[in-house]
Order: structure tokens, then sequence, then C-alpha cells
């Protein structure tokens, strides 16, 4: 039998047919809208919305030759980076390489490619001689090899929800690098003299200037659809240019009072004034989209309050970072990362108290340099002696521990709290809170502790967890009538976690 069909009928089919076509219409749109890349939390900006949700980076990852090393298998590496539950990576974009066996006393070096698997952006030219082996570079020629390996990089970082961030400058630190760099005339057919490579990350470096605009407008523009990407200006910039900024140990006698790794340095106007010039090509090179990717700037070693902070930088980076990094700067209301550490030898524990007690004083991202990730043991298992900092499977379980820990809290509420724990006798407390609902801490030393706390009136569930392998050491019921309240820690080493959440009135 015919179904009839009235006027009604036929204005419902048009409707439906045109809600239909406007759905379609709005999901091809969104199809084409490109995925908002990582930025800062708009409702607590020291923390990073990627993909819907607040997150914080930490992570224990190579050092830094990923893409450019040949010899690297990087799809073993991340995978390792994302089984032990870490969402961060650090690369160099290819200006900077270091002397194999040699640079920084690293034996087994990510960042030192063997002869024949150094793979730049730019084509190697039909001229033998550059000082790493092979002909030398032509900086008017891209190569498709690097940036066929960096897009695979980053494809497969992003399938593991894994955040690149990438250094495209470095400082040079001595002549053994600088004579290895494309930009050094002697490896390039291009003619770029430079008289002091002290010089090379400034605007009077001469023609090299207009290579390096070229270079990061090419890098940009390859990764620039990539959701997971953080640009950083250059690493260390004041290892070439530096700027006494103050000691750690005023007590001690010169000359050591006034060398490293007592004095910090922070980089000298030639050198802010490139960075500037750098990060406006960055931003220029990606003024077609709709959002602008995160820009980092290597601020400082140690601990400084920060001076003259580009306008154009989300991210403050130091290196071997103390918490006052944090607590000093806070008020930048910018992401405040603890991007490298290093020189505290093999011994897990002091980088796993580093990182939770950066990240509990409200720190944005933890990244160890781990020397056990190397050619052949991309599962990062090289802890025989390789440098001068640590790395192993278990600090990065470890890790991972502290990043699920943070990643249980509600991060866009959560703020530093000097307040709350008044006293941890005799370790020291790092807290976290969201007031009047729940307290997040470290205690850093070893136990038991006697802790007090003040808190509102009500009823409160505490949990102690071992940083060592993420277990509920102890469940505890505490009520406040208000005002202050101890309790005692279980016994720890070098640390333990509790969790306070407010359970009722």
């Amino acid at each position: 039998m015919l179904e009839m069909t009235g006027p009604g009928d036929t204005r419902k089919q048009s409707l439906a047919g045109l809600l239909a076509i406007a759905c379609l219409a709005s999901l091809a749109a969104a199809a084409q809208t490109p995925t908002p890349p990582i930025r800062l939390d708009p409702v607590n900006p020291h923390y990073f919305l990627f993909r819907g949700k607040t997150i914080a980076l930490v992570t224990s990852g190579e050092h830094y030759g990923a893409v450019i090393n040949r010899a690297f298998d990087y799809h073993r590496y991340l995978a390792t980076l994302a089984a032990d539950g870490l969402n961060e990576t650090r690369i160099f974009g290819g200006s900077y390489v270091e002397v194999p066996g040699q640079s920084f006393g690293i034996l087994r070096n990510d960042l030192a490619p063997a002869p024949g698997d150094f793979i730049a952006p730019w084509a190697r030219s039909a001229t033998p001689g550059y000082a790493g082996g092979g002909n030398k570079f032509d900086l008017n020629r891209w190569n498709p090899e690097y940036f066929r390996r960096l897009h695979d990089f980053l494809d497969e970082a992003s399938r593991l929800g894994i955040v690149v961030e990438i250094s495209l400058f470095s400082s040079q630190y001595g002549e053994a690098q600088w004579s290895l760099s494309p930009f050094n005339a002697l490896n390039n057919v291009n003619g770029t003299e430079l008289s002091d490579w002290k010089k090379v990350n400034t605007l009077d470096n001469g023609s090299i200037l207009h290579y390096q605009e070229a270079y990061v407008r090419k890098l940009v523009h390859e990764t620039v659809a990539f959701d997971n990407v953080i640009y950083e200006i250059q690493n260390e910039p004041w290892s070439d240019r530096p700027v006494p900024a103050g000691v750690i140990n005023p007590y001690l006698p010169p000359p050591a009072r006034d060398q490293f790794p007592n004095t910090v340095d922070v980089a000298d106007q030639q050198s802010l004034n490139w960075q500037l010039t750098v990060a406006g090509w960055i931003l220029d090179a990606q003024r077609s989209r709709p959002t602008s990717h995160l820009i980092a700037e290597c601020y400082a070693n140690f601990r400084t309050p920060t001076q003259k902070i580009l306008q154009e930088v989300q991210i403050v980076n130091f290196h071997y970072a103390w918490p006052e990094a944090v607590t000093w700067n806070y008020g930048l209301d910018k992401a405040i990362a603890y991007d490298e550490t290093g020189f505290l030898g093999p011994e897990d524990a002091a980088y796993r108290r580093q990182a939770w007690n950066f990240m509990m004083s409200g720190g944005s991202a933890f990244d160890a340099l781990d020397y056990s990730f190397s050619p052949g043991h991309e599962d990062g298992t090289d802890t025989a002696p390789n440098g001068p900092g640590g790395g192993s499977p278990a600090l990065r379980r470890q890790l991972g521990i502290l990043s699920e820990f943070l990643h249980g809290l509600p991060l866009e509420h959560m703020r530093p709290d000097a307040q709350t724990f008044v006293w941890a006798s005799p370790a020291v407390a790092r807290a976290l809170s969201w007031p009047g609902h729940v307290w997040a801490a470290y205690l850093d030393g070893r136990g038991p502790a006697v802790t007090s706390f003040s808190l509102p009136a009500g009823h409160y569930a505490i949990r102690w967890i071992s940083v060592v392998d993420g277990a509920v050491v102890a469940h505890e019921q505490l009520s406040s009538p208000g005002g202050n309240a101890s309790v005692v820690s279980p016994a720890f080493e070098d640390g333990i976690a509790l969790r306070l959440e407010r359970t009722g009135p």
C-alpha cells in the first residue's frame, strides 16, 4: 500500500533534509578545522590544555638527537616513553650537533651521530669536506630525508599523546662543536664567514642570519599542522653569552664561588635581541593559523627572578632547576619548566626528588635528560656510565608515578599552598591545593614525619603514596573541628606523597 503524504509532511521532510545537509556541512567544516595546538590552560596558565584536558608535562628523554641521528630508532624510543606513562620529549632541530665520544664526556651520545649518520635539514652538496664526514652542506637546499623523518617522528609522538619541544638553536659551547656546525663556513658551500662563533646566535652574524631565518620558517611550515609541538628558541643561550645573575652559595670563597656549578647566568642583550627576532619569525610563519604554537625561552640555570622575559614567550625554561625557579616566578602566569637535569651522577633518587620538589612547587613541566637512551638502546636500558647525568627504566617508571599522581588532581584548580601544611618535621613539605576540596603534598626527606595541617572544619580522607612504586602505603580518616590537626606519616626514605580530600562537612 502506498502511503499518502500531505503538505505538512512534505515540509517536515524538506526541513529534515536541510538539517541533514547542515549537519554534514558542519562535520566537513570541523574536519577541515585544525586541532588547536597545546597551549596554556586559560583557567590555570601554569598548566597546559591539550586535546581538551588540563595536563602537566613529565618525561625522561633522550639527548635530543632522535631525528638527526640516522642510527637512532625513534619508534622504539617513543613507545618506551608511552609505556612508562610519560608525555613529552625534546629534540634539537638540526642547527647544532656534537662530537662523538667527546662533547661533555658523553660516550654514547644521540646528539653526536657517527660519520654518515647526521641527517641535517640541509641537503649535501657535491663538494667533499664536511668535518663530520661526507660532503659539505648547501644551505640553499633542503634535505627531503630529514623532513620525512621529522614528520614521521611527530606523527608517532602525536599518536602516543607525546608533546614534542623542538629546540631550534643552541649555544656552541666551544670550538669543538662549532667545527661541526653546518653554519661554519668550512662545512658549507655558501660562504658564511663569521669572525667569532660566540656571535652565531646574535644579529651580528653576517649572512648566517639569512639562513637562520629560512631554517626557522621552514621548520615551522613543516610542523605547524601538528598540535603536539612547542618551539623553543635556543638551548642555553647564556652558555655562549653569559651575564652573571647571582650565585647559589655566596659563602664559597673565590674562585669556586664565581664558577659553574655555583653561578647563575642569563643571556646578554645581544642574545636577547636575536631571540626576539627569532620569536618574530616563528609567529610570522604561522600567521595564517587560527592559534599560534607555544614559544619557550630557555632563561637561566638553577634559579633566579626573571627579567626581560620576551613578550612572545609563554614557557620559561630553567636547567638544573631549584624549586625557587617556580616560586620566585609564579606571578608571571606563564608555564615554568624544568627543561633539563644533569650533573648529579647516575642515582635515580636525586632526579626523582628534583621532579617531585619542582612539580609540587607549581612547576609546569619536568624533563629529565636520560642517558640510558643511546643508539641501539632506544628502550632506555643503557645504564653503563655515559655522561654527567642519570636515567634508567626505574627512574622513568617513578616519574610515571609522579605524572599519574598529578593527573589524578583537578589541575585546572590547583595552586601552590604554603599555608595548609604548616609543619612536616623532619621533612620539608611542598604542596598544591584546591582550597576546600583537595590537597596534595610531597614530603622530602626521611620519615616518619609529624605533619601538621591547618584545615577548615570537616571530614577528610588521607592517602599516603610511595614515590618509588606508586603503592598506597596507608589510608587514614581525619576529622577536624577547624584549625591545626596533626598526623604521623608512615616510614619513608627520600620522600613520600600524600593526597588529602574533603569527604564531608
